[in-house]
């Protein structure tokens, strides 16, 4: 026996709780979860928490009844070091950008609102936003670029103007005759068939191409046009050479392409130099949880009025209170530590948004976010998602095993609540035998059934499974013991289905790890 460690967990197990109201589907009594109350929690323990399913409301930590509750909620992380933006959130980075540098705060047509990465509220919010499908095309790519759209088209691909820059001195560009646009089931490859060659007659209206006005032509054709005849204006004494002279140069264009149209990161937007006379200027400020920190101290009441403004506003509802985790900073660690912070956004002088995050051995864990929703335009749930992810690559390199970005749970079953499975490459956790699998072998089962079990291998089971009851922790009258030795100093009824309970969700590491509070 021993007396009860600070750096230990500490929890209270409540068991499976009465069913109550699902924020998703609105049933009255089908959700259901497992709870306990975390009285003090170490990185180490709930990151183990997690990767069995578990998940932080404040110091009031819940694990779905999967086969019971009537909106399985699964655990999904994306792997950050292979995350590339989706068209959509390129859209949001150029928002944010266009923003900063002039202050254009106009909604862009195909904008998709998203929930932010939340759990503190998940099961509280309605379903609000739609997701845009990734077959929709943009209009500009179907019809001819209009005199309103060149300020957009000009600015899209900067990959474009310095694979132009490179090609200017080597060789004239004939222009070619114009491409239509062909209605691929028609023909199977971009060029035109033989009958679109040769039929001319005029089309119904409503119906077809009309051939007495000038074919349709790409976008990216025409901003390498007009970039190559600018280029051409500033530079008209660069194109002379016989062909023995353009030759090798054109092959050194052709092999530096790859590396020019390389796709942009999501840091490439981010950390995107600004004009010198940029309209705003925004700070992202990482901030520990504790009153003990200046910035966190000082900056409190106007979090606190933030988050009041937030949960009336969006939720309709009060502040509440927020759980932490004491910080830890090992040596091998990143360089601010384990533990929960606040990712502060500030615009001249002002908090807009904060992300709650935990940063964990393995992860960094989104459990919250808050901004003012005078700044909705801004689409900050997935702004603050992307920075968040690129927030974990920059931990990784200090700490190589911190390498996931923990998005809460993913909830099939509400087709509104699918957008968390846009960030990939992700994975959700089989709630068997809590292994990971790609969300894609997933979503198949997850179409003909709302609890799945995605691990195929039938075989497999829960390799963390309870083995011996009786080394459980125990923390009673303030004294350390193993459950064997309290069980038989224990008056009253027999607690060990709860215990048996507890400690087969929690897992055997944890529950040999951690405290479990016995009065």
């Amino acid at each position: 026996m021993a007396a009860a460690d600070r750096s230990s967990s500490i929890v209270e197990y409540f068991g499976g709780e009465a069913g109550y109201r699902c924020g998703y589907c609105k049933n009255v009594t089908g959700n259901l979860s497992h709870g306990m109350w975390a009285h003090s929690m170490t990185v180490q323990d709930y990151q183990d928490l997690i990767d069995r399913g578990w998940r932080r409301s404040g110091k009031y930590v819940y694990k779905p009844i999967m086969n019971q509750t009537c909106c399985p909620q699964y655990t999904i992380r994306c792997r950050p070091l292979h995350f590339q933006p989706s068209k959509s959130h390129k859209k949001v980075l150029k928002k944010m950008l266009k923003f900063l540098a002039k202050g254009d705060s106009s909604k862009v047509a195909g904008d998709v609102t998203e929930e932010p990465m939340d759990s503190h509220r998940e099961d509280a919010v309605a379903c609000s936003f739609v997701l845009k499908n990734d077959s929709d095309i943009s209009q500009s790519e179907l019809k001819p670029l209009s005199v309103e759209e060149t300020e957009r088209v000009e600015t899209e691909d900067n990959n474009e103007e310095e694979e132009m820059k490179k090609g200017v001195t080597m060789k004239k560009v004939e222009s070619e005759p114009p491409q239509t646009c062909v209605d691929k089931d028609s023909t199977g490859s971009g060029e035109r068939s033989d009958s679109a060659k040769l039929v001319h007659t005029t089309p119904k209206p409503g119906k077809g191409a009309d051939l007495s006005k000038p074919p349709c032509r790409k976008a990216k054709d025409i901003r390498k046009e007009r970039k190559l005849h600018k280029l051409l204006q500033n530079q008209p004494h660069t194109l002379e050479g016989s062909p023995s002279q353009v030759e090798p140069q054109i092959l050194l264009s052709q092999n530096s392409k790859s590396k020019a149209n390389q796709p942009k990161s999501i840091e490439d937007f981010i950390f995107a130099s600004l004009p010198d006379d940029a309209t705003h200027q925004l700070e992202v400020r990482l901030v520990p949880v504790s009153f003990e920190d200046p910035q966190f101290n000082s900056s409190f009441s106007q979090s606190a009025t933030l988050f009041a403004k937030y949960q009336m506003a969006i939720h309709k509802d009060t502040p509440s209170e927020c759980g932490e985790y004491e910080a830890e900073n090992p040596p091998s660690g990143p360089d601010c530590g384990y533990g929960s912070f606040h990712q502060q956004y500030w615009l001249e002088g002002k908090i807009i948004a904060v992300g709650v995050i935990d940063v964990l051995p393995y992860c960094v864990s989104s459990v919250y976010l808050y901004y003012d929703p005078d700044y909705t335009f801004l689409s900050l749930g997935v702004y603050s998602a992307l920075r968040e992810i690129a927030f974990t690559r920059q931990l990784h390199e200090k700490a190589s095993e911190l390498c996931y970005y923990y998005m809460g749970f993913y909830i099939h079953s509400c087709p509104k609540m699918r957008y968390k499975g846009q960030y990939r490459p992700s994975d959700l956790l089989c709630p068997e035998t809590y292994v990971w699998v790609p969300i894609e072998q997933c979503l198949p089962t997850l179409e003909h059934s709302k609890y799945c079990r995605f691990n195929q291998d039938l075989k497999a089971v829960d390799e963390g499974c309870i083995k011996e009851l009786g080394r459980v922790r125990v923390l009673h009258k303030r004294t350390v013991m193993p459950y064997s030795m309290y069980k038989k100093r224990r008056k009253g009824p027999s607690d060990e289905a709860s215990v048996q309970q507890y400690a087969s969700l929690v897992g055997q590491t944890c529950s040999e790890r951690m405290l479990l509070f016995r009065s």
